[in-house]
């Protein structure tokens, strides 16, 4: 359970609220093909998802999780995956089952509300308006808009400080590791669901304070608290 009811409430993007891999992944397959470089499919660019733009491409350049400095074509290809995701990213992406229902409680419920997220910000924007998610979001922080990326937690500690709440009473809302240990070094209360991209880690590993279905059964907790 929560320890407390918290006075902002943080939400991951990729993963969390929206399932963007298909849409993502067809930039990647579309930027590989114009290497001459055979297409890396859905499945495996699930697993690539997470890092930001930079790190998306060069793990598809190399096929490594964690590649090694900058591979040959690399500034080529983050120009073609950037123009190929800005044609294609509402294609095929969707919310999450509950997340529409629980971000609009939330908000009615008075909670300030705030995403934070790697993906590039020339996507953030346009992906939650196109969604319908921009109004009941109250601050948006996009991974060009910080020096450091999650799971360094300069993005959440920006964010809690944006609205002048403490860390400790603030809880992030994630799918992932980086997202578990960016809320751990920030301080802020953890809640993770059991979709998204985090592949085979074991949430409880992560140690979160909660584990959610679905992002609408938030509202129900903060008022039992």
């Amino acid at each position: 359970m929560l320890p407390a009811r918290p006075g902002l409430v943080v939400f991951d993007l990729d993963g969390t609220l929206v399932d963007s891999a298909p849409d993502i992944a067809q930039a990647v397959d579309i930027m590989l093909g114009r290497l001459g470089l055979p297409e890396a499919g859905e499945v495996r660019v699930r697993g690539w998802v997470g890092n930001g733009v930079e790190m998306l491409v060069k793990r598809a350049l190399t096929g490594a999780v964690r590649p090694a400095g900058e591979p040959p074509r690399f500034r080529e290809a983050l120009a073609w995956f950037m123009d190929a995701y800005a044609e294609h990213m509402c294609d095929r992406s969707r919310l999450y089952p509950g997340v529409r229902d629980g971000l609009a409680r939330i908000k009615a419920g008075g909670f300030p509300t705030a995403c934070v997220t790697n993906k590039h910000s020339r996507f953030t924007q346009t992906l939650l308006e196109q969604l319908g998610l921009a109004p009941y979001l109250d601050f948006v922080g996009s991974g060009d808009q910080f020096a450091q990326h999650k799971p360094h937690p300069e993005p959440l500690l920006k964010t809690a400080a944006h609205f002048g709440i403490a860390p400790a009473q603030s809880l992030m809302v994630g799918d992932s590791a980086n997202d578990a240990e960016a809320a751990h070094r920030a301080g802020f209360m953890l809640a993770l669901v059991p979709y998204g991209y985090h592949g085979a880690v074991d949430l409880a590993a992560l140690e979160p304070d909660v584990v959610v279905k679905s992002i609408a059964e938030l509202p129900g907790l903060f008022e039992a608290l």
